[in-house]
């Protein structure tokens, strides 16, 4: 499986590919960090990123588009530019045909360090152990996405699985509470129809 991570944001956003799969050695494919000038028009920032990221997903054609799930941060304006930058990569997926996945930050940490708290070295230092890199990711963006990746090929499969089991099990549930009733119905109906004898 091939995925495409993105680690969203409108100054410096990391954009890695890996390939890999469930529980096995993952490999770098590519790895950048897209830049766009803090005091350029926001339109033209977004269509920067768009840009690169339609690049990408055509270049390496990935299975999958894993981005950082946006969590509310004490800087709202960090949190816009943030979430604006994951929109872009959510839409050129869709329009690609990719299907895409969200990950948490500590989802991405617990995922490839252990830990949930772990702080961006941590991050760094794991990524670069397990794609057998001579040297580590830089900036930390590209870290970030290169992680994120390497959480989907982990545990995306995993997360898809259960959810299709519970999505089997609801439909389960569902089609015996519709038995259940249909026999209470018919059975208050076959009370009905019983004359009764005085």
């Amino acid at each position: 499986m091939r995925v495409l991570g993105v680690d969203p944001g409108l100054t410096r956003c990391g954009v890695g590919v890996v390939d890999g799969g469930l529980g096995g050695r993952c490999s770098l494919v590519s790895v950048e960090v897209v830049r766009t000038p803090a005091d350029a028009d926001i339109g033209a920032r977004l269509l920067a990123l768009d840009e690169a990221f339609t690049a990408a997903v055509e270049a390496y054609r990935p299975d999958v588009v894993a981005v950082e799930r946006v969590f509310s941060q004490h800087n709202v304006r960090t949190v816009m530019g943030t979430a604006q930058a994951g929109a872009v990569a959510l839409v050129v997926a869709a329009r690609a045909g990719v299907p895409v996945a969200l990950h948490t930050p500590s989802e991405v940490k617990a995922a490839v360090t252990g830990n949930g708290r772990a702080d961006k070295a941590q991050v760094t230092t794991m990524v670069t152990r397990l794609l057998g890199l001579t040297v580590a990711p830089r900036p930390a963006d590209a870290a970030d996405a290169l992680a994120l990746a390497i959480c989907h090929l982990w545990r995306g499969p995993t997360q898809a699985r259960l959810a299709a089991a519970q999505a089997q099990g609801a439909r389960a549930v569902a089609t015996a509470q519709a038995r259940v009733q249909a026999q209470v119905a018919a059975q208050s109906r076959a009370r009905a129809r019983v004359p009764v004898v005085r």
